[in-house]
């Protein structure tokens, strides 16, 4: 995305598969200059820039952001890494429950205090956490429930501490997402992927260009006036857990 002469740069976390891939590429295509942060390069070069890196490693990430906001003043960020370990209450350990708060909420954190300067400087900033309907509540997932509700909770508080400043932060979360992770974990021609599917409304998985598609609208220039909101892209199976 130009205005003038400036070029707007874009960070995307987990940006190398799934949903952050194809953010990255409808990010690419809106005229978005994309940095991808990941332990694992995209499987196209030519979508931007990548930098390799541990989001749970505190001093890595620190020591990434810093050259990258060296290099480009950044206008966006999408905080779309998460890490998943499905577990009961019971069986779920300290150690995956802390790595996924740390993979999920803390980065974003972290992310967002490093890009905020330059977003500040210009008076203009598009913030997009990529949060889940898991934070309303889902079985076996203790912490990553917790890490993206605690996600959605700092979407709103960000947005307030941030309003007046040109600065919007919103968030999508996305209901059940036909990505290749998925599809390892649910085999689409197994009954029990079927039964996933026949419970959604529109009757089907969605995908992550669905989920980029609401991301872009968020990070347009002419979204300023949409800020503190969750967008659910759940085929309706929300209104369902609402309701």
């Amino acid at each position: 995305m130009s205005t003038g002469n400036c070029t707007r740069h874009a960070v995307v976390t987990g940006g190398s598969s799934g949903i952050g891939w194809a953010t990255c590429r409808r990010l690419r295509a809106s005229g978005w200059q994309v940095v991808t942060l990941d332990l694992k390069p995209p499987p196209e070069p030519d979508v931007g820039e990548f930098v390799q890196v541990d989001m749970s490693d505190r001093e890595a990430l620190a020591a990434a952001l810093t050259a990258i906001t060296s290099r480009h003043p950044v206008a966006g960020l999408v905080n779309n890494v998460a890490a998943i370990r499905p577990a009961s209450l019971q069986d779920t350990s300290l150690e995956d429950f802390d790595l996924q708060i740390r993979v999920i909420a803390r980065a974003a954190l972290q992310c967002t205090q490093a890009v905020l300067p330059a977003m500040q400087a210009a008076g203009f900033g598009r913030i997009v956490n990529i949060t889940s309907r898991a934070a309303l509540g889902k079985e076996l997932r203790s912490g990553y429930s917790a890490a993206k509700g605690a996600l959605q909770s700092l979407t709103r508080t960000w947005a307030l501490e941030l309003a007046a400043t040109g600065i919007t932060v919103n968030a999508v979360a996305p209901g059940p997402i036909m990505t290749e992770a998925f599809a390892a974990a649910n085999p689409p021609d197994s009954a029990r992927t079927q039964r996933i599917a026949r419970s959604i409304p529109v009757q089907r998985f969605g995908t992550p260009a669905e989920v980029a598609h609401a991301v872009d609208g968020f990070m347009d220039a002419r979204a300023g006036f949409i800020t503190g909101q969750v967008l659910y892209v759940c085929g309706g199976i929300t209104v369902g857990l609402a309701g």
